[in-house]
């Protein structure tokens, strides 16, 4: 694809030291510490008509954050007035958009302005956009996008033929009621064990399709009283102690992720769980998982054991043939009438599309960058994208803490990068392929043996190769200490 090109008759582009894609958590904490360094010439783009990422797109029925809500906010925004310990998705859409605000960030938010394509210009060393509201360009590029964005629909022979209501969970229509009516949803997975136990109570009839049945552990989620909020507002430290005391233990369950053989203690607590809330051995037969905990992602939940009881409610884990224009048959040839299909399938994570919108020095979208596997030195910058600079990038995931540890890391290293870049226009840097090879090799390396690589499952945390392409291995105190910048992994030009 050709670099954007101005006629006579169009503006020159805007140009921006820092463009900023992206308005969820990474996008705004990135602004705030481009503000804090100083630096006032960026702008944040987002395609949406607010701030939020996932947070805003997610409105299904019971959507929350499955990590505490004291440990899932800035370090440096801290919100006394959470109301449980695991905050519903309103509240922690509330949230950002008070940071958003409160941090001096919606003067640079530029809304309604979709990313169509990013290419580097070699010539000048600087970022060409293209967005829906214009071009513009810019020194630096800092991608936000997340990779929980792109809904990831399955290949189902029939789907286009449904002739009743369809969507997915992220794409929620909230204009279709669902009381009294015949649903299914396809997934057993982090939204659809909030949503089962949400909608089991007004539907006619819950066609639960499970292909893997997931590891389950009680939430115990609890309201904050009053006291505790005024505690919070009164005394600050105490909800640094919380958060403090939150942290310390979720690091700590990371041995049992990286030793397979620990874990089996979290599977007889799981087990035992599964044991107290189905009675029914046929039914808890079928919800028993028979892979290693902790390979798919380790649900939290309450009601969800509950909510597969009620006599309206079937789990069907026969698999899916096709879909019909009046539901689904499932593998045993056994037909589900259904009025609404809802698709609990999860995100485009190892393949992310936005990564066909970005191309690099010689001209590469950064998906054929990327076409043996997703790579980054350091989760943040690529070989051969110079001032591209990744927040949630590849290897920055977890499977036992808060993202907002990973991001805060992360920005860290950029403020440390535009320090070196802050020549102005003309100066460009990159990591150095040996480097990011080498990076990337000890993360494999550091993969070896734990239970998201030899836990016997099939999940989003690898790619299609077998490669653990998302998440980081190790404590996230240990990535914070790699994520420092240092000049000599880099190429800098100037």
């Amino acid at each position: 694809m050709p670099a954007p090109t101005q006629t006579d008759n169009q503006p020159s582009p805007r140009h921006l030291h820092v463009a900023i894609v992206g308005a969820g958590f990474s996008g705004i904490g990135a602004a705030i510490k481009l503000l804090d360094a100083g630096e006032r010439d960026f702008l944040v783009f987002e395609a949406a008509d607010e701030v939020g990422g996932v947070w805003r797109d997610n409105v299904y029925p019971g959507c929350a954050c499955d990590v505490e809500s004291p440990l899932y906010s800035f370090s440096f925004a801290p919100n006394p007035d959470w109301s449980r310990m695991y905050s519903p998705q309103p509240e922690i859409l509330a949230y950002l958009r008070d940071v958003a605000t409160n941090f001096g960030v919606r003067p640079h938010l530029r809304l309604g302005h979709a990313i169509e394509q990013a290419h580097w210009d070699a010539d000048a060393r600087r970022w060409l956009i293209e967005t829906t509201r214009g071009p513009f360009t810019a020194d630096i590029l800092i991608a936000g996008m997340g990779g929980l964005h792109e809904p990831a629909l399955p290949s189902i022979p029939g789907a286009e033929s449904f002739a009743g209501t369809a969507f997915h969970s992220a794409r929620w229509d909230s204009a279709h009621a669902l009381e009294g009516r015949r649903v299914g949803i396809i997934g057993t997975g982090a939204s659809a064990i909030q949503i089962v136990p949400k909608i089991a109570g007004t539907v006619a009839k819950l066609s639960v399709f499970q292909r893997t049945p997931p590891w389950v552990i009680p939430r115990n989620d609890r309201a904050f009283g009053a006291r505790e909020r005024r505690l919070f507002k009164r005394l600050p430290l105490a909800q640094k102690l919380l958060r403090a005391a939150l942290y310390a233990r979720h690091e700590s369950v990371l041995v049992a992720f990286r030793n397979p053989k620990v874990m089996a203690a979290g599977e007889r607590l799981a087990k035992a769980y599964l044991r107290s809330q189905i009675s029914d051995p046929g039914l808890r037969e079928r919800l028993q998982p028979r892979f290693t905990m902790g390979c798919k992602r380790i649900l939290l939940s309450d009601d969800y054991y509950p909510a597969l009881t009620r006599g309206n409610v079937e789990l069907v884990t026969a698999g899916i043939r096709e879909i019909t224009p009046t539901g689904i048959i499932d593998a045993d040839g056994v037909a589900h009438e259904l009025d609404t299909l809802i698709y609990a399938t999860g995100f485009h994570v190892t393949e992310p599309p936005f990564a066909g919108l970005i191309r690099g020095r010689e001209g590469k979208t950064l998906a054929e960058a990327w076409a043996g596997g997703m790579e980054a030195h350091i989760g943040t910058t690529v070989a051969g994208f110079p001032n591209l600079f990744m927040l949630t990038g590849p290897n920055t995931g977890l499977g036992h803490s808060s993202m907002i540890l990973m991001i805060e890391a992360q920005l860290e290293l950029i403020i440390g990068a535009l320090e070196q870049l802050r020549g102005g226009a003309g100066v460009s840097l990159e990591p150095r392929v040996g480097v990011q090879a080498e990076y990337c090799e000890e993360i494999q390396r550091g993969g070896q043996g734990t239970v998201w690589t030899a836990g016997g499952c099939s999940s989003w945390y690898l790619d299609a190769r077998g490669r653990n392409t998302t998440l980081w291995p190790w404590t996230t105190l240990a990535f914070m200490r790699r994520a420092r910048f240092e000049a000599g992994d880099y190429l800098i030009e100037s």
